[in-house]
C-alpha cells in the first residue's frame, strides 16, 4: 500500500511539472467549415482540421467577400503555446494549400521538441500573411488582423488559418500545427483590375 501511494504521488508530481502538451485555438471570424467546440476542435490534421479519428462536422457556411479589400480575421487561442500564425488562400482546392512551415526541433525526453518554425517575411501566393500574432506570453484577448484578398472572383476559397506551436511535442495528426480553414465566396471588385496570378 505505501509503495502505491509513493507512485501515485510520483504520477502526480510527474503530471503537475509536464508541460501543457497541446494548444488549441478557434477560428471566430470568417465563420470555419468545420464546427468547432468551446476549445476549437477537431483541428489537427492539415490542411484544414480535423483528426484521424474525428473528420469533422462542416458548417457549411461560404463567407461572401469582396475581392481587392482587407479580410477581417478574428482568433482566439483557447489553449496557450508560444508561437504564430500564418493565413494562406488557395482558389480551386484545399489541396493547393502550401506545406506547413519547416520547424527546427531538439532533443527532449518526449521526443522532439518544437522550438521555431519558418515566417516568409515577403510572403508569396498562396501564403497571404505570416509571423501574424507571434507571442511567448499566455493571451489575454483574442486576436483580430485584416489580410489583403486578391481582387479575383472565386465560387469557393478556401482560406487557411495555420497555428505553428514552439515548445510542443509532436504530435501524429498535425505535426506541430493546428489547422483551421473558411470557404470564400469572392467577387470581384469591378473597379479594380482583375488580379490574374490567382489561377
Amino acid at each position: 500500500m505505501k509503495n502505491l501511494l509513493s507512485s501515485l504521488l510520483v504520477l502526480i508530481g510527474v503530471a503537475t511539472a509536464t508541460p501543457l502538451a497541446d494548444a488549441h485555438f478557434k477560428l471566430l471570424a470568417p465563420t470555419p467549415t468545420l464546427i468547432q467546440d468551446e476549445r476549437g476542435n477537431p483541428q489537427k490534421l492539415g490542411p484544414c482540421g480535423g483528426t484521424t479519428a474525428d473528420k469533422g462536422m462542416p458548417s457549411n457556411v461560404v463567407n461572401k467577400v469582396k475581392g481587392g479589400q482587407k479580410l477581417h480575421i478574428k482568433i482566439e487561442e483557447t489553449v496557450f503555446h508560444p508561437g504564430h500564425y500564418r493565413v494562406a488562400l488557395a482558389v480551386n482546392s484545399p489541396e493547393q494549400l502550401p506545406a506547413d512551415p519547416e520547424v527546427m526541433t531538439r532533443p527532449s525526453d518526449r521526443g522532439p521538441w518544437s522550438v521555431s518554425a519558418a515566417i516568409a517575411k515577403q510572403p508569396q501566393k498562396p501564403v497571404l500573411a505570416d509571423g501574424l500574432f507571434v507571442h511567448t506570453e499566455r493571451p489575454t484577448a483574442a486576436w483580430e488582423a485584416d489580410v489583403d484578398i486578391p481582387n479575383i472572383n472565386c465560387e469557393k476559397c478556401t482560406l487557411q488559418i495555420v497555428q505553428f506551436m514552439a515548445e510542443h511535442a509532436y504530435n501524429p495528426d498535425g505535426g506541430y500545427f493546428y489547422h483551421h480553414c473558411a470557404d470564400l465566396q469572392i467577387a470581384a471588385d469591378p473597379g479594380k483590375p482583375v488580379d490574374a496570378s490567382w489561377k
